[in-house]
């Protein structure tokens, strides 16, 4: 049997515990190319550019 908790932990310390559990909106910048927004310090998805250059080729799709 594992151990058990002698007495309740407190609302206090039970909220600084969870203080660091939020959420956090992902940073976005626009892409210097293209224009989409993208994560810092990543190829852009759409384009396949970063810091300037063409990193990856991206395939076009075509629309009939």
């Amino acid at each position: 049997m594992p151990p058990h908790p002698k007495r309740k932990h407190s609302k206090g310390r039970r909220d600084r515990r969870r203080a660091h559990d939020a959420l956090e909106v992902a940073a976005l910048v626009a892409c210097t190319n293209c224009g989409s927004m993208i994560l810092p310090h990543n190829v852009c998805p759409s384009c396949g550019f970063y810091k300037g250059r063409e990193v990856i080729e991206v395939k076009k799709e075509d629309k009939k």
